[in-house]
């Protein structure tokens, strides 16, 4: 009788790492099954400084670490600094401080006026020319179109690719879907507009025009949103929340669709509803 066989090890699947933009920290968790608390590790988001030289002027952006060179990118494309891809003469991550960009473009000269710190939570404070910003970007005038049952199915399908969101509770998503309600790109960040340009640069670096999809946010929506969606020649804006006066203002003078209280299959259509109305008849202005 042969001997048995040594029994086989079996590796462990070792785990996926978690997302960037994170760090793990204990807390104390009370609830109704543990009213005298018990401690566990939990997930927090990552708000740190990104510090871009933009040839003489330095900005700094209170960010989620992950996709940079994207937000870098739809940040000087939604300012104003840029006005297409090759303006940028170049942009370098410095080796000894990953938290350091530094970026050459071809118009050093006439940039906006702007406080060298953007937060997370801001993304137009100190902006000088607000009035005259606004009247230049001119607008939008897609004919893009989708439905409303199309948009409700948007929500759900974002949330899906929302892994900060699902670790730690404080990340903000902006994606963009087309006409038959597919998530085109998401991304993620602490700030509203920072996931919004870094899902504009990441199309920019692509080559992708925006004429034909919509964006879909996942907070509300206010002007400095509008503004660069408006850069982007998005037509339609989604969100989950509510749109403050100048954002509603401001989307119905440059022509854009503005959508809030995107959940539960309902909606409000503030501005341009021709392009998701379901009213026989209803057509462009």
């Amino acid at each position: 009788m042969s001997p048995p066989a040594p029994p086989v090890s079996v590796p462990l699947p070792i785990p996926a790492p978690p997302p960037m933009g994170l760090r793990e920290t204990d807390i104390i968790q009370y609830d109704r099954a543990h009213p005298g608390g018990w401690q566990r590790r939990n997930a927090v988001i990552l708000e740190r400084p990104l510090s871009v030289v933009v040839d003489d002027t330095t900005y700094t952006l209170l960010c989620t670490p992950g996709a940079d060179r994207e937000l870098v990118v739809g940040f000087l494309f939604t300012e104003g600094l840029i006005t297409k891809l090759s303006d940028i003469l170049l942009l370098r991550e410095c080796p000894e401080s990953p938290d350091v960009i530094t970026v050459k473009t071809a118009n050093a000269q006439d940039k906006p006026r702007r406080t060298l710190l953007i937060t997370s939570s801001c993304g137009l404070c100190g902006r000088e020319d607000l009035d005259a910003m606004v009247a230049a970007l001119g607008r939008v005038e897609s004919p893009w179109r989708v439905s409303v049952a199309t948009v409700y199915r948007v929500p759900a399908a974002v949330r899906a690719r929302q892994p900060l969101f699902d670790l730690t509770g404080g990340a903000h998503a902006a994606a963009f879907f087309d006409a038959a309600g597919q998530v085109l790109c998401a991304k993620e960040d602490v700030g509203r507009h920072h996931a919004l340009d870094k899902l504009i640069g990441h199309a920019l670096l692509r080559g992708r025009a925006l004429g034909d999809v919509g964006v879909f946010l996942s907070g509300r929506t206010s002007l400095e949103l509008i503004v660069k969606a408006a850069r982007a020649r998005l037509p339609v804006v989604a969100a989950v929340g509510a749109p403050t006066a100048a954002a509603v203002e401001t989307a119905d003078r440059l022509g854009i669709t503005l959508c809030g209280f995107l959940r539960d299959e309902q909606l409000s259509v503030y501005t341009h509803g021709w392009r998701v109305a379901e009213l026989k008849g209803a057509r462009a202005p």
